[in-house]
């Protein structure tokens, strides 16, 4: 791999690369970067975790002036959540240059983005639907682009937004430079490129076992009703230092963390709806060991990185194997060994095969932990600080009263006493969670119109209704109107009628900006 100062970049791009504290590039940035420098076309195929921001932010940003004061940049991403990360990845390259750029995203207030709008912005970072409402008001033109990149392109064809690209497109002066960004080429990709690029060059990034092989990863067929059980034993067998636990929805890192603390577990969640002072707050008790599980969603995990992270529990299955590969990747770290766990109920058996078959890797069926693992698990650990407490020699003012105790009663009596007491007991309070729909297993398929109407052309169940995290089902809460949907936490939102709903503005706050760098975690 080069170095980034090999790249021959502006210093003051190069200076916020190394204040971000990286030199060398990852391979799709080796190969993506030098090909944009040169302003041609790019088709650029890479799994999610290999650093595709900074592969186009990094040439995008070096050859744009600091003078400039029209939008000549523009970045389209399926979801605001990726919005939002890439405008915080594009914010800290330009750090030292001085340009700047503004995610544009259904959720957020119209009139606000406006405003912002008026400090002359260089770069636009948008979901298709906002960007469209923008143009059609006439407060975004994109007369002076000279660049766009289409990040996660199979996503945003997944989610419907086939129609809203191409007038996009269509508005951009034809003499620009064009990247698209995709995990897969799928026909309906391949069309855009055709249709949009000229002569691009192509640049792949497929690794050959996609998940990290230091990562033991298993799954435990399980009941949905079962979970919650399943995951106390789980954790009282294995006895984490530091666990992070993925639910899907908002709703199901509120019930699952709030259950954790029931039962008496040092447990917080951490989700999308949660202020920045609030999640600071979480991450914060997480890092020092305050809390040594962290309940949370894809979104809120989104470049999460801290040291000692030994386990992963995929409470949830998630939508996609890219965000399978993302979540146990929080594991593992700096070549140590982690563990990684997914709760898979017998309907979700065939998606758990279909991300096996993309991460090329065979993930190990393990039997329902026992009530007796779990008694031997919670011992196995006391006993271990036990004897790091012996190896310290650091108990000396106890002995007194130790040797009075032994007089007193047998010895075996009085250790068992001593691991019970320090092994505690967990309270016994039945835990009932909300449900949540199982995931079925994906087939991509093109993106079709019917009547005028849109809807996801990503199935996980060939329902034509959106759903709130990316599937293709209709889940129990899109049904009833639960908060997970309203709150716009998942990815697709074509079943709702307007533009900004699709995109999940009913009922939902303003998201807090995801932490870490995509140069690691993209």
């Amino acid at each position: 791999m080069k170095t980034f100062a090999e790249f021959g970049l502006e210093p003051k791009v190069l200076q916020a690369i190394t204040e971000l504290g990286f030199e060398e590039s990852t391979p799709i940035q080796d190969k993506s970067i030098p090909i944009a420098l040169t302003g041609s076309d790019l088709i650029g195929q890479a799994q999610t975790g290999t650093g595709k921001t900074a592969a186009f932010g990094i040439p995008l940003i070096n050859k744009i002036p600091v003078t400039e004061d029209r939008i000549v940049a523009l970045i389209m991403t399926p979801t605001r959540e990726l919005a939002i990360q890439v405008a915080e990845e594009i914010g800290k390259l330009t750090k030292f240059k001085g340009l700047r750029s503004l995610p544009i995203y259904g959720g957020q207030e119209i009139g606000r983005q406006i405003r912002a709008l008026k400090k002359r912005p260089q770069i636009i970072i948008g979901t298709p639907g906002r960007l469209l409402d923008h143009i059609n008001r006439k407060t975004i033109r994109l007369d002076d682009v000279h660049t766009v990149v289409l990040d996660e392109a199979d996503e945003m064809l997944d989610m419907g937004f086939m129609d809203d690209i191409q007038s996009i497109l269509s508005m951009v002066p034809e003499e620009r430079q064009t990247m698209l960004f995709s995990a897969t080429m799928p026909p309906n990709i391949q069309k855009l490129a055709q249709q949009f690029l000229k002569n691009p060059e192509h640049v792949s990034v497929i690794p050959k076992q996609v998940s990290a092989p230091t990562i033991a990863q298993s799954y435990v067929e399980v009941h949905e009703r079962q979970k919650f059980d399943a995951l106390s034993r789980l954790l009282d067998m294995e006895s984490p230092e530091l666990a992070i636990i993925f639910g899907r929805t908002k709703r199901r890192v509120d019930e699952l963390s709030e259950a954790l603390q029931k039962r008496g577990y040092s447990a917080d969640g951490l989700h999308g709806d949660l202020s920045q002072n609030q999640r600071d707050n979480v991450m914060r008790k997480f890092r020092d060991g305050s809390i040594d599980v962290l309940v949370a969603t894809d979104v809120a995990a989104r470049g999460l990185d801290v040291s000692g992270v030994t386990h992963v529990i995929n409470f949830d299955l998630p939508q996609d194997p890219e965000s399978y590969v993302h979540r146990i990747g929080r594991t593992g770290r700096a070549g140590k060994e982690g563990a990684a766990y997914s709760f898979v109920t017998p309907r979700e058996i065939d998606h758990l095969h279909f991300i096996e078959k993309v991460t090329r890797h065979k993930i190990t069926r393990k039997p329902l932990p026992s009530i007796a693992e779990a008694i031997e698990g919670k011992q196995r650990v006391t006993a271990e600080k036990i004897l790091e407490t012996i190896q310290d020699d650091s108990f000396n003012e106890y002995k007194g009263i130790a040797i009075q105790l032994l007089e007193q009663y047998d010895s075996v009596h009085l250790l068992a006493a001593a691991i019970k007491l320090l092994t505690g007991e967990k309270k016994d309070i039945t835990i009932e969670l909300t449900p949540e729909d199982p995931i079925r297993a994906k087939k991509r398929r093109p993106d079709v119109r019917s009547n005028g109407r849109r809807f996801n052309g990503s199935s996980y169940g060939g329902n034509r209704s959106g759903s709130g995290s990316g599937g293709g089902y209709r889940g129990r809460d899109d049904r009833r109107g639960g908060s997970s949907y309203r709150s716009g936490e998942g990815k697709s939102r074509d079943g709702y009628k307007s533009r900004e709903n699709r995109e999940g503005r009913s009922g939902e706050r303003r998201p807090s900006k995801p932490s870490g760098s995509d140069f690691a975690n993209n």
